[in-house]
């Protein structure tokens, strides 16, 4: 998977993202998607978070950690997602759309990431770098690396993850978890 995409296909992603959300809004009907019409690097295999705000405070996020379908069609999948889905947010309204702003995170492969200690895996992460990645057993949980500018100290970072994940802030210090860390590559429409 190539890790740096064009100018012209983050355009182009943009724009798929913008028409998408807007037809499924406006109750439209969503043009089909002829993969093969775009160039190699988004027809192949990509994983991506789509994120959807209003002045710059969160209205959706919805994405995948893994890749399992083109970049086109995984973008499309989670910008509708993001617009109708997220549990967090009501679907958003055809009011709000001429407000919304998307951005795209295409994420590199997550890399395990060793440690001996909560203190080490403190100092193993590079903040305003790596996205980050726990699990426990069957729970996961992960924050894009665009997180660490509204937490960025990797403390409160670890802890607001695992609150995420599971409720309990300091779950990273009292067990020993599987920890990913993982770049993306983000782009996002301008005002």
């Amino acid at each position: 998977m190539s890790l740096t995409l064009t100018d012209g296909e983050k355009q182009t992603l943009l724009n798929l993202a913008r028409e998408s959300m807007e037809a499924v809004i406006q109750e439209k009907t969503l043009p089909k998607l002829n993969v093969t019409s775009f160039t190699p690097a988004l027809q192949e295999h990509g994983a991506s978070f789509v994120t959807l705000t209003i002045q710059h405070e969160l209205r959706g996020c919805i994405g995948a950690l893994e890749a399992y379908q083109p970049l086109v069609e995984d973008v499309r999948e989670h910008v509708i997602a993001a617009a109708l889905d997220d549990p967090r947010f009501p679907p958003v309204d055809k009011s709000e759309l001429n407000r919304i702003r998307i951005e795209v995170s295409k994420l590199g492969v997550p890399q395990a990431l060793r440690y001996d200690s909560s203190e080490e895996l403190i100092k193993r992460l590079n903040p305003h770098v790596d996205g980050v990645i726990i699990k426990s057993g069957a729970r996961k949980a992960t924050f894009l690396p665009q997180v660490w500018e509204k937490i960025s100290d990797p403390t409160e970072f670890m802890n607001q993850l695992c609150y995420k994940m599971s409720g309990q802030a300091n779950l990273w210090r009292e067990t020993k978890l599987q920890v990913y860390v993982y770049q993306v590559e983000e782009f996002r429409e301008l005002n």
